[in-house]
């Protein structure tokens, strides 16, 4: 009896299941600051070139600062169009705040329109020297105008990459309305989406190896809205313009 209970005990206490609620806030930006934090971001500019033009997906924006403001304690991404430019904007947190495993939330609301492609994403910090898809890429959310109401989540890996298996598409009606919660949970077994806290999509392969899990290691930070491109385009309607992608806030959770 005795050391049935025993057993018991250490099973309760050393082989129940690790709690992955991630509580611990790690990063949180609230853009309550008159300007971008550059102690959380960086800038990125222009359309690529001449390494990656386009930034390889053929894109038609050039990345510019004054495409991206604070006001009223939120983040604003601007698309415009000025002559035969489109002008946009892209921040990310690599080299200033990189992390492995957690809970990504971000709040935001949409833009409308055809051509436009709004993203919250994460690139492997090893980027520079284990290139792309080999570094991985998690995609938290992915809108593109041409299609109203659906949001994707996907997973590049050497495995599967551009037009990569590992994705869902969540259909949701008036999507583009108002502000909702994008949340990615990640830990060395598996990353889960959500939108508005419903669960919308799981990622984990059976076999975990460089070519199908390049995820256990730090990751950085992406927000940014594209025009165009071989997912966003290549039609755009040039009447929607100007055009903005808010950000109430970015809080990443351990």
């Amino acid at each position: 009896m005795i050391l049935r209970v025993l057993l018991t005990l250490f099973m309760v206490l050393y082989l129940k299941p690790q709690n992955s609620s991630n509580t611990n806030l790690l990063f949180s930006d609230q853009f309550s600051e008159d300007t971008l934090d550059l102690d959380n971001w960086s800038y990125d500019l222009g359309n690529g070139c001449p390494n990656l033009c386009g930034w390889g997906n053929n894109e038609r924006q050039v990345y510019s600062k004054e495409n991206v403001s604070t006001v009223n304690d939120q983040l604003i991404i601007s698309a415009t169009k000025q002559g035969d430019t489109y002008y946009s904007g892209r921040i990310t947190s690599k080299d200033k705040f990189e992390f492995k495993y957690g809970t990504v939330e971000v709040k935001a609301q949409l833009p409308e329109g055809k051509g436009l492609w709004p993203a919250i994403w994460m690139l492997g910090q090893d980027i520079d020297t284990n290139t792309w898809p080999a570094c991985g890429e998690i995609d938290i959310m992915e809108y593109v105008g041409k299609n109203p109401g659906e949001i994707h989540t996907t997973l590049h890996t050497p495995d599967s990459f551009g037009k990569s298996i590992n994705t869902r598409i969540s259909k949701i009606e008036s999507i583009e309305n108002g502000f909702h919660v994008y949340k990615t949970k990640w830990d060395a077994n598996q990353i889960q989406f959500y939108i508005d806290d419903a669960l919308v999509y799981t990622f984990s392969p059976e076999v975990k190896n460089a070519k199908t899990w390049p995820f256990n290691k730090p990751f950085y930070l992406i927000l940014n809205l594209a025009i165009g491109g071989s997912f966003g385009g290549p039609e755009v309607d040039d009447s929607i313009f100007p055009k903005e992608f808010i950000i109430d806030y970015v809080k990443v959770y351990q």
